[in-house]
């Protein structure tokens, strides 16, 4: 009985710890995504946004939900994503 209720508190605490890490990364998509907004983003980015954040919020999952490596891994996918579509002014003075 102790064991079991050694293994459900470990459990809980890893499925804590990933959704923290999720919920943070939603937060830093978010802010890329409204950087990238003010700076005019293509519509192919939005879509990836989009499903990024469909994906975090459906109970449809690859793996069940405790476990978030799955969610983390697309968020850090569709982050990755918008910040190669940033696109950087140029003045014509590289060198």
């Amino acid at each position: 009985m102790d064991t079991t209720r050694t293994v459900l508190v470990v459990v809980a605490v890893v499925a804590a710890a990933l959704l923290v890490v999720a919920v943070r990364l939603l937060v830093r998509l978010v802010g890329a995504r409204r950087t990238l907004r003010r700076a005019g983003l293509p519509t192919g980015p939005r879509w990836v946004f989009w499903g990024a954040v469909l994906y975090l919020v459906l109970p449809t999952d690859l793996l069940p939900d405790p476990v978030y490596l799955d969610d983390i891994g697309v968020l850090l996918l569709a982050l990755r994503s918008l910040r190669a579509a940033r696109t950087l002014p140029t003045d014509g003075t590289e060198s």
